[in-house]
């Protein structure tokens, strides 16, 4: 990657409105590289999915990205990402990403983006700040590589940080801050990667979870061989939470869309629909 290449100033903003049950997108401004494909109802006009397209094919130092989501009363959604997201090698500078999410009473917002790449050498920090509604639900996962390991590569320089805070009324509902400079000391460390290149987060915020769906979250990463580590736990405010540390994303894909499937059914009463974005 050049690090002639110009920065980008890039943003998005879309608004979900429900229209007779059926959940439009009703308000979409989007500057360059970030792109959305046309909204699809896979699953009846009830849920909307949206893909987002980062055009440039990757963030590089100096990139300034924000994104502004807004689901207004009842409205449901579901986001992802065309592919997975690259942060290649700093040019010198930091690239940043800033996310603002505002769900409102009885809305529903999952928010599912493909794997993160974090190159060796990378400078990226995310910013995700969330505004619920008493009545709101939000389930997020976060999936980040470090170093292209197809290549052998590790992050043995660099700086990631993502910093997410879920807000409700004024109150705190959870405020989560990683770091992970590069180098072999964090990644080796059983206080930091332990050798693995992956580390995976589950965010459930809404209904109130009971000591079943949490029996039943462990019980899904253990009733099948598994090669990394995982953890669930309830947080403070009665949402669900689930870590993951290992080396493949396909295992970690698996265990979290296991886990959103059994959220999905008590909570939403229906059944996971996969964007076929995750099939190409």
């Amino acid at each position: 990657m050049s690090n002639t290449k110009t920065e980008w100033q890039g943003s998005l903003e879309l608004v979900y409105a429900n229209d007779q049950g059926k959940t439009r997108l009703v308000r979409d401004r989007i500057t360059s590289p970030l792109k959305v494909q046309r909204p699809f109802y896979p699953e009846g006009q009830g849920v909307c999915h949206t893909v987002v397209l980062h055009t440039a094919g990757g963030i590089v130092g100096g990139d300034r990205l924000s994104q502004t989501i807004h689901l207004q009363e009842d409205s449901q959604a579901l986001i992802t990402t065309a592919a997975a997201s690259k942060i290649y090698r700093s040019n010198g500078q930091r690239a940043n990403q800033r996310i603002h999410i505002h769900v409102e009473a009885g809305a529903c917002l999952e928010w599912l983006p493909q794997e993160t790449i974090v190159f060796n050498g990378a400078d990226y920090q995310q910013q995700m700040t969330v505004e619920l509604a008493p009545g709101a639900s939000w389930l997020a996962w976060e999936i980040t590589r470090f170093g292209r390991t197809a290549r052998k590569e590790r992050f043995l320089q660099g700086d990631w940080r993502s910093h997410t805070e879920i807000w409700q009324q004024g109150h705190p509902l959870w405020i989560d801050r990683q770091w992970l400079p590069g180098g072999e000391a964090v990644l080796d460390s059983p206080h930091g990667l332990a050798g693995e290149p992956i580390v995976g987060t589950l965010i459930w915020m809404g209904p109130p979870v009971s000591s079943e769906i949490i029996d039943n979250a462990r019980s899904l990463w253990t009733a099948d061989q598994r090669q990394g580590e995982a953890g669930v736990t309830q947080t403070q405010a009665q949402g669900l939470l689930c870590r993951y540390r290992g080396s493949s994303t396909t295992e970690v894909r698996n265990w979290f869309t296991q886990v959103w499937q059994c959220l999905r059914l008590t909570y939403l009463g229906r059944n996971v629909s996969q964007p076929r974005v995750w099939l190409v």
